[in-house]
């Protein structure tokens, strides 16, 4: 009996047992289910707070204890789910507000600072009007429709009072195309006196007679605050300039930055130099120069002596003089532009990197000239910047790979403008094809600023849309604000993707992928660097149209500095950048690669940096073996890219 009630009671002991265990089970399961998100919400915000507090002004960041620059391993404070939004996002994650320049007001900078301030301001209205669906004005959806019509005309002709009225520039709506022509008729005007002359010198403050024109060929402004570029560029002086003899020079202007001019002094171009389309570069035409009468004399003389018969030749003189009509034809061939003076064939002058013909869209004609018609011809029917369509692919093919987790080596951010719709294709097609990047081992990505017309970023919205390679940073887009594109790009390289290596280009710069990325695994791990085309003891121009005040730059000299159309950053100067940036210390110029120098000189104030310099890094064109080549045409790029792939080797491409 005892035994029996022994045994139900270690049953029931047991029972009990395991129905407290079952009990505490079920409520560790509640609480774990329960208590999890928060555990993940806390640990987040926790590895948020980690991370460098914003300073709003000035005096918080004299109380504020800084460190020069972040520690080596900054953890990223995105959640999951916020990293993800960010990758999908086509808008810049870069904090563009009062507080990031509030404390930069009194420097020398003050004025890009009130630059960037109207810029965002414009910006984010014309983003949150697109973002909105706000549908575009009546002006600007005509002007939508008209462009993607594509109808533009084939023929211009002005004369009298209208040349006039086109204040020196007469448009060519979509540009030149191969075998378009221009026929100005115009009359020199007599020569005037200049105390101030540009072309020649002037002693004792007394004048110089100077006659001469310009006619040029311009391009579309890419953004505010630059020149239209000079795509060809004719100027006749016929008084001379330093030799005192009449001549044409002819030269081109991209940028802000001109090339090496072709000079025609009256001397037929050699024998063995390059022509353009069979023709001379420079015809010959009659020259006061005694010793070359003299010397035509003689050599007559010695031919009839020896009885040789004389060849008949005809001189011309100088094609232009004070107060004659002329009639002068620009044409586009196959190589270069010919020019032509009253049927004569006067110089030939090769096209070059970094235009296409249909960035002709106007023609200037200023100086001491005055004009009686223009008449333009076989004009193509669009131009890729007013109907983009026409050469946007929305293919698959071309989108961009889905950004993987780890192991991205390199990023480039490569600069571009919001109507460069064809360089952006140009791009995609060619050296963004490279294996390296299909792999994900490399991720490229355009960076853009908002244009001025409406409907050129609604066209945008659309491409970084479809395409997933465009990184839009939401200002009014400038030429003195391009910098911020460029910390930008440092913001997405460390937040975004966090790539071992950091790279800057520009949508006409051709990038040999796999050569850029050996450049960089050069470097010893841990060590930091700057790779580039690099200039070193350059100065600041104090004078004329592009000077740079001591306000702005008091510094006698730039630091050292490489070209902006490629270099290279290991990512721990591109985080110090965005660290310095987003504690509202980082000091901007105007000149983006100066400002990159600038930075990289402050980092290496704490740690050292290995400047590796290479010419390689081609600042104009293309040379051989190049790393990058600048200044490629949509053309250019997609042959650089055949001739890699053909011949595994690098090799430039001339043709437009």
């Amino acid at each position: 009996m005892m035994k029996r009630k022994l045994e139900t009671l270690v049953w029931l002991t047991r029972k009990r047992s395991i129905q407290f265990l079952i009990g505490v089970f079920f409520l560790y399961l509640v609480l774990v289910t329960l208590e999890l998100p928060f555990v993940f919400r806390t640990d987040f915000a926790t590895v948020t707070t980690t991370r460098s507090p914003r300073l709003l002004s000035e005096e918080d960041s004299l109380r504020k204890d800084s460190p020069a620059r972040p520690l080596k391993t900054v953890s990223n404070a995105d959640s999951p789910s916020q990293l993800a939004r960010r990758r999908s996002s086509v808008v810049s994650a870069l904090v563009l507000n009062d507080a990031a320049f509030g404390s930069h007001v009194n420097n020398g900078s003050s004025e890009l600072y009130k630059q960037v301030k109207h810029a965002r301001e414009v910006g984010r209205s014309l983003w949150e009007d697109l973002e909105s669906g706000k549908p575009l004005t009546r002006t600007v959806a005509a002007r939508a429709a008209k462009n993607r019509s594509g109808s533009c005309p084939g023929s211009v002709s002005l004369s009298g009072p209208e040349v006039v009225d086109v204040s020196g520039v007469v448009p060519l709506p979509c540009g030149l195309t191969l075998g378009s022509h221009i026929t100005v008729v115009g009359k020199p005007l007599e020569a005037r006196p200049d105390f101030e002359p540009k072309i020649t010198v002037v002693t004792e403050d007394e004048p110089v007679m100077v006659s001469q024109f310009v006619v040029e060929l311009q391009g579309l402004k890419t953004v505010d605050g630059e020149e239209p570029p000079r795509v060809f560029h004719f100027n006749p002086r016929l008084k001379g300039d330093w030799g005192g003899k009449p001549v044409i020079e002819l030269n081109t202007c991209y940028r802000m930055q001109w090339g090496s001019a072709l000079r025609c002094d009256g001397w037929k171009s050699k024998a063995d130099e390059d022509t353009v389309d069979s023709m001379a570069k420079c015809e010959k035409w009659i020259r006061d120069d005694e010793d070359h009468l003299e010397g035509s004399k003689a050599t007559w003389w010695l031919s009839r002596l020896i009885g040789h018969t004389k060849k008949v030749t005809i001189d011309w003189p100088f094609p232009f003089s004070e107060g004659k009509l002329f009639v002068l034809s620009i044409s586009a061939g196959l190589e270069g532009y010919h020019v032509s003076v009253d049927g004569r064939h006067v110089t030939s002058f090769p096209y070059r990197a970094g235009f296409t013909l249909e960035d002709a869209t106007g023609l200037s004609l200023t100086g001491d000239i005055d004009v009686h018609s223009v008449f333009a011809a076989s004009l193509p029917s669009s131009h890729p910047s007013f109907a983009p369509q026409r050469h946007l692919e929305f293919s698959t093919r071309w989108r961009a790979q889905p950004l993987h987790d780890s192991g991205i080596e390199l990023f480039i951010g490569v600069l571009s403008a919001g109507n460069h719709f064809a360089e952006r294709m140009a791009v995609r097609k060619s050296w963004m094809q490279h294996r390296l990047i299909k792999s994900g081992v490399v991720v490229a990505r355009f960076f853009v600023a908002l244009h001025a017309r409406q409907e050129i970023n609604a066209e945008l919205k659309k491409e970084a849309e479809f395409f997933g390679d465009i990184v839009i940073v939401p200002y009014l887009d400038n030429y003195d604000l391009v910098v911020l594109k460029t910390v930008a790009i440092c913001e997405y390289g460390v937040h975004t993707v966090s790539a071992k290596y950091v790279m800057k280009g520009d949508d006409d710069t051709f990038v040999r992928v796999d050569a850029v990325i050996d450049e960089a695994r050069k470097v010893p791990d841990g060590t930091s660097f700057y790779i580039g085309n690099i200039n070193y003891y350059h100065k600041p121009l104090r004078y004329g149209k592009w000077a740079v005040t001591y306000e702005e730059w008091p510094e006698e000299d730039y630091p050292p500095y490489a070209n902006g159309p490629g270099y290279i950053l290991s990512s721990d100067i591109a985080r110090y950048i965005v660290s310095e940036f987003e504690m509202h210390k980082l000091r901007l110029f105007k000149m983006e690669d100066v400002s990159m120098g600038m930075w990289v000189e402050q980092f290496n104030s704490s740690k050292p940096v290995h400047y590796s310099h290479s010419l390689k890094f081609c600042q104009f064109g293309c040379i051989e073996d190049y790393y990058t080549a600048h200044y490629q045409s949509p053309r250019q790029m997609m042959c650089l890219w055949d001739k890699l792939q053909r011949y595994s080797r690098p090799q430039c491409c001339n043709m437009r």
